[in-house]
């Protein structure tokens, strides 16, 4: 049997999630093994930023981040958790913030109100400060989003495959977003249960779950044109009488990918509504491009040719080039594939989400973190000394980020 057929077999034999997973000779409920990963990641994280918080505090390290309250709970919401405690204590400004020659100034639109939202709140509820509910917030939302991890990865190539998928994403070098203040692992969990719901075939339950996405973190349109590669795909195979694809979830899709994509574009026209600058959101954004390349004006697909010339000139151009065919062809593997349909037009869509709008600077390898379903490939989770390899490395990595991020640069 050939390496294509036996991964087909393999994501045949996965379309139920195990109930039950073998560690050590025993069986245990899956979400049992599952949560003691994530537990005993955030053990070993959180060991790591205690120990660098307490070196720099009595060793007077400078803070990348200025901190007007100093203490582990604000260390562990350095940079843009600023703007998220602003939103969720005093809402957004109705002015917009401009230099001397009217630029538009980094500010909240930038962030999105769900997030904050709810850490106001467990605020109300609790009577925390902002920085300890947000971090119990984040921390729960990883606790979840690892747990819809592993269920939508074992839904197809079993829970082998699923448990390290869990196992790389909780130990990677940028797991701590899965427990600071800033909204990465919600967004995690609500694009995860909206992949996982599409690949249920529940297309209805994508429309709440992608339009909490939208006002999460940017990166949501890349549900509704997963459906729209799904549905086009869909399609053919039902033409060709190897599916059934009736008209209940033909409009499902469309309602659900229409819904979800107007979600995605609604927060750049509450900008405008509400500050009275028609493109608030787009020059809030722009402002945090300005150390890198200065002031530009957008233009879609460009971000990354601008960056990569400015420093690189041709060569970096070339690398762009090499990213994007790399990026295909990892999508076109075989072990790739046996992921589903469904999982690899949402990878190529939040690819091509990043490639059109985001400029790659030291945020992009946290925001590749979505793509955290491919980590679940069998060719990747069978080779024992890969997966090591993997593992020992992201581990290996997070102190290194940490010092990086917390005392050079930003997360």
């Amino acid at each position: 049997m050939s390496v294509r057929e036996r991964l087909g077999v393999l994501a045949e034999r996965g379309t139920a999630s195990p109930s039950r997973i073998r560690v050590a000779g025993r069986e245990y409920r899956w979400w049992v093994v599952v949560l003691a990963v994530f537990v005993a990641s955030r053990v070993f994280t959180t060991t790591l930023m205690v120990t660098l918080y307490v070196a720099a505090t009595v060793g007077e390290w400078h803070f990348a981040s200025s901190r007007t309250e100093p203490s582990f709970w604000t260390f562990s919401g350095s940079w843009d958790a600023s703007y998220y405690r602003k939103i969720a204590e005093g809402g957004y400004p109705t002015t917009l913030p401009t230099d001397g020659s009217g630029h538009v100034q980094q500010n909240s639109w930038a962030f999105l109100p769900l997030f904050p939202a709810i850490a106001r709140g467990l605020m109300f509820v609790t009577g925390l400060g902002f920085y300890p509910a947000a971090v119990i917030v984040a921390t729960v939302f990883g606790a979840a989003a690892t747990l819809v991890l592993y269920r939508l990865v074992a839904s197809r190539v079993g829970a082998s495959n699923a448990l390290w998928a869990a196992v790389l994403f909780c130990f990677g070098p940028l797991s701590f977003v899965l427990q600071i203040a800033y909204a990465e692992s919600l967004f995690f969990f609500l694009m995860f249960a909206a992949l996982w719901a599409m690949m249920a075939r529940r297309y209805w339950l994508v429309i709440p779950l992608g339009v909490a996405a939208a006002f999460t973190k940017p990166g949501e349109l890349a549900l509704p044109l997963a459906l729209g590669i799904v549905f086009l795909v869909r399609l053919v195979v039902a033409r060709r009488g190897q599916d059934a694809f009736g008209w209940r979830e033909r409009i499902a899709m469309i309602v659900a990918g229409g819904v979800t994509a107007v979600a995605g574009l609604a927060w750049p026209l509450i900008a405008s509504v509400v500050t009275g600058y028609a493109d608030a959101y787009v020059e809030t954004e722009l402002s945090w491009w300005t150390g890198f390349i200065g002031r530009v004006a957008f233009v879609p697909l460009t971000p990354w040719f601008l960056f990569t010339w400015k420093y690189a000139n041709v060569i970096g151009a070339l690398l762009v080039v090499a990213a994007i065919g790399g990026f295909a062809w990892l999508l076109s593997r075989p072990s790739v594939r046996a992921l589903g349909t469904e999982v690899v037009a949402f990878a190529a869509s939040y690819g091509l989400y990043l490639f059109a709008v985001f400029l790659p600077q030291q945020s992009l390898f946290r925001l590749l973190m979505p793509l955290a379903p491919l980590a679940g490939a069998p060719a990747l989770a069978a080779n024992r000394r890969v997966r090591m390899i993997v593992l020992i490395c992201g581990i290996a990595l997070q102190p290194v980020a940490l010092l990086l991020l917390w005392f050079l640069g930003y997360p």
